[in-house]
């Protein structure tokens, strides 16, 4: 078969964005999936839930529609039709990669692919080899499961299975308060079925700033979701079409039952039968060891995304993914050698929203550095209160010597959109001052940013 430059295995952000750039930059590329175009993150996971959070905010604006004397009748409200327009939104961008990996002249094997001693790339289905320069693993990640209570994809459901769900249960309980946890917490609670999200830490989004965590859960319970941190599944039994869950609460017990429970303790690498054993590929941690430009220990294979576990995000993914194929094109490029922990932005799409990048305040007193914190309210900015977004707070962390910000928190309406100025100002070694002298726009939430950046140093005007 004919020799490729580039043989990419997985179509996710990682993979299909790694490919795109290969071809680019003039290199015979062939990408390998075998499920969905897009991955998890267009078929299961960042466009499907944000295309329910959506359409939850646009429920829940029309029960405000009230106070404007507007009245709407509800009565003929359909979660099967929500749950279609997920899926439409899914298959529109699934076909537009489609669109995109042909129109660049990307090779495209709807196969299962595993990598041999030689280098090459065998689909086993088709049971021929692709001859290769050179591979990129890109094949995410999966669920991890909980061993009390393993998926049976109707009653104790993933997060693709919630995805699935075209009825709505009366009551759920979710195990594992991180992103994918509160996101359905928000989209199920808002639809108006009782929910229970369950931690075994401390607080929800436990690797947050605490502060925004705190914030969060008081938001969270005012949106009638019951939030149990410190607890954990002890036992969970199926019986008459429900499921009873023992809970541990520190020293207390409590009983649950509900109709459905979903998952979302965290995820694992898909890193089985690819051939990485007999390729020589180091492991770590259950995960793809990579170096610079994430080469693996195999000369001329490299792993993004999901199955490398630097960072769990499709944006991760898609930047490790556009440096490997620089460097395998051996192009002169400004992107680093691989991407820095404390510039990926996260984001949280739950209501209010969450969003942050580096260190928060509790990891930075850890390493003893000396720092300051800028914070402002969103009820001080005019914009918030206008249109009755005024909860949440925008968060930075700054080292008093060098003036460099270390990272900041935001919880609030478009907090995944605004972070973006707080994370370029970083990249570009700004300090809080060029942010606070920068004339921002009035009103905007953005101007919580202003503020916060002149909290720093003591001179916030609006509180």
């Amino acid at each position: 078969m004919a020799l490729y430059d580039l043989v990419v295995i997985g179509s996710g952000p990682g993979g299909y964005v790694a490919a795109i750039r290969a071809a680019q930059l003039g290199l015979k590329t062939a990408i390998v999936e075998k499920e969905s175009v897009g991955g998890v993150c267009l078929n299961w996971g960042c466009i499907p839930t944000k295309a329910l959070l959506e359409a939850a905010s646009n429920y829940k604006s029309a029960q405000k529609c009230s106070k404007y004397g507007i009245a709407i009748d509800k009565s003929g409200f359909s979660y099967t039709a929500v749950h279609k327009e997920s899926r439409n939104a899914s298959e529109r961008l699934a076909g537009g990669v489609k669109h995109l990996l042909a129109k660049n002249k990307v090779d495209f094997f709807s196969d299962t692919a595993k990598i041999l001693s030689s280098g090459a790339v065998q689909l086993l289905s088709d049971n021929r080899t692709i001859e290769t320069k050179n591979v990129i693993i890109a094949t995410g990640s999966r669920e991890r499961i909980l061993k009390s209570l393993p998926f049976d994809n109707e009653k104790i459901l993933n997060s693709n299975d919630a995805l699935k769900l075209k009825e709505l249960p009366g009551k759920i309980a979710i195990i594992g308060a991180g992103a994918i946890g509160v996101e359905f917490s928000t989209i199920f609670s808002t639809f108006g079925v009782q929910v229970t999200l369950i931690e075994m830490m401390s607080h929800v989004l436990p690797l947050e700033d605490e502060e925004i965590s705190i914030e969060l859960e008081k938001e969270l319970q005012r949106g009638d979701i019951k939030v149990l941190t410190k607890t954990k599944v002890a036992a969970a039994v199926k019986k008459d079409g429900q499921i009873f869950l023992e809970l541990e609460q520190e020293s207390a017990k409590k009983s649950l039952v509900v109709d459905k429970v979903l998952v979302a303790i965290g995820r694992q690498a898909n890193i089985e039968d690819l051939g990485l054993e007999e390729v020589g590929i180091e492991m770590e941690g259950g995960f793809i060891k990579t170096g610079d430009y994430y080469q693996t220990s195999r000369k001329g294979i490299y792993a993004v995304g999901d199955v490398i576990g630097q960072a769990l995000l499709a944006h991760a993914a898609s930047a490790q993914g556009h440096i490997a194929v620089e460097h395998i094109a051996g192009s002169l490029s400004t992107l680093p050698l691989r991407l820095d922990d404390d510039c990926i932005p996260r984001a949280v799409y739950c209501e209010p929203q969450v969003a942050s990048f580096g260190l928060n305040e509790a990891l930075a007193k850890g390493k003893n550095l000396d720092c300051s914190v800028g914070k402002f309210p969103f009820m001080g900015c005019g914009k918030a209160v206008a249109t009755g977004k005024t909860r949440g707070f925008v968060k930075i962390i700054v080292d008093n010597a060098t003036k460099e910000i270390l990272g900041a928190s935001i919880i609030g309406s478009n907090a995944t959109e605004i972070i973006h100025e707080l994370l370029l100002a970083k990249n570009s070694e700004l300090v809080p001052e060029d942010i606070s002298n920068l004339v921002h726009a009035h009103p905007t939430l953005a101007e919580a940013v202003m503020e916060a950046a002149k909290g720093v140093f003591g001179a916030p005007i609006h509180i």
